[in-house]
């Protein structure tokens, strides 16, 4: 009989070990796979579905979310939330330092919770919404330059009845070096873009991605008969404001009115800087009497506004306004631009702060 569970204890022993030399093999595998995805796409949203895909088959939580950190709100919003309620959690968003996403995220250190209602630091925010009760957590931020990008947080293990343990941290956190290093990558990548096509000082779009942009909704128009409008808009003795006030004061009033100009367009139109103090907006599938609308309360709404409150200067514009369409008074893109700017010069020259018509 010993000599039965000698051999009962060492096969039990083999199992074992295949088994943990099995689970690092997928480990392996996994992280050669996450590697290959990081420096294969800059799509952050194709490596981030893959990460946590991955992570769920890793550790297998019931609930796993990825939040990324919003610093101009200090929050925490769920980038991607996978399990029951995913749907109602995902326009959630956390405070920094509520919940332990949150002080995982203030704090930057990952966290093991194995009886989150024997922490403080836990909130039900998330399992009222969801539906479920939250037994055990796992939480490792997504560090980078010393910065916190956001949070991995994983909810009940489903294998184990006694929830996570301290090497699951060491897995999650390798996870979460991978992601931290495409996010990073991502935002260098996006960056570069938006420097290609938006402008310095008002970041709204510039001249070249005016052209790109207007060739193909032309083209698109003339497939589809439909129509293009443009407004082209220039400040009034802006030439002033710089002479009196100086240029710093002069570029932060272009700011301001590059915020005015963006607030109210629909998603499918673009608003760009053609130069100086001389603005565009691009509005497909629109009429010109549409367009004469959108420029008409545009020009009252700059009209109205006092500039530069800030600083305690307290000043009023005006702008002048040119609109033009497709196929109303022209039928390419360079066309278009023409005609909308001679409506602008038209009207300018007699008697400002008016919408001319091509």
């Amino acid at each position: 009989m010993p000599i039965l569970k000698k051999h009962t204890a060492e096969r039990t022993s083999e199992s074992a070990l295949a088994s943990e030399h099995s689970q690092r093999l997928k480990q392996l595998a996994t992280f050669s796979e996450l590697g290959k995805a990081i420096t294969s796409t800059f799509d952050l949203k194709e490596i981030l579905n893959i990460v946590m895909k991955k992570t769920g088959e890793l550790l297998q939580p019931k609930n796993w979310y990825l939040l990324l950190v919003d610093e101009e709100k200090n929050e925490l919003s769920f980038e991607i939330a996978v399990g029951k309620g995913a749907g109602k959690i995902k326009n959630m968003r956390l405070k920094i330092g509520e919940g332990i996403a949150g002080w995982v995220a203030r704090e930057k250190v990952p966290l093991l919770v194995p009886d989150v209602n024997k922490d403080p630091r836990f909130c039900k925010k998330t399992d009222e919404p969801g539906e479920f009760a939250t037994k055990s957590i796992i939480a490792v931020p997504l560090r980078s330059r010393g910065k916190c990008l956001g949070v991995i947080e994983l909810i009940n293990k489903m294998s184990e009845p006694g929830g996570f343990k301290e090497e699951d941290i060491m897995v999650l956190t390798t996870l979460a070096d991978y992601t931290a290093i495409a996010i990073e990558n991502s935002k260098f990548f996006q960056k570069i873009q938006e420097l290609t096509i938006t402008d310095d000082l008002t970041k709204l779009y510039n001249a070249r991605y005016l052209y790109r942009f207007l060739d193909y909704e032309v083209e698109m128009a003339k497939r589809y008969n439909s129509n293009v409008a443009m407004i082209f808009i220039d400040l009034d003795k802006f030439k002033e404001v710089n002479d009196v006030h100086g240029h710093l004061m002069g570029s932060k009033l272009l700011t301001e009115i590059a915020k005015l100009i963006s607030g109210d367009l629909r998603k499918i139109n673009i608003a760009c800087r053609y130069g100086g103090d001389e603005f565009v907006i691009v509005l497909p599938q629109t009429s010109k009497q549409q367009a004469y609308q959108v420029a008409e309360k545009l020009r009252a709404t700059i009209a109205n506004h006092i500039f530069l409150q800030d600083d305690g200067l307290n000043l009023h514009l005006t702008a002048s306004f040119g609109v033009a369409s497709i196929p109303d008074d022209a039928h390419e893109a360079a066309q278009l631009i023409q005609m909308a700017d001679q409506a602008m010069y038209s009207v300018k020259s007699k008697q400002r702060n008016v919408v001319g018509m091509a």
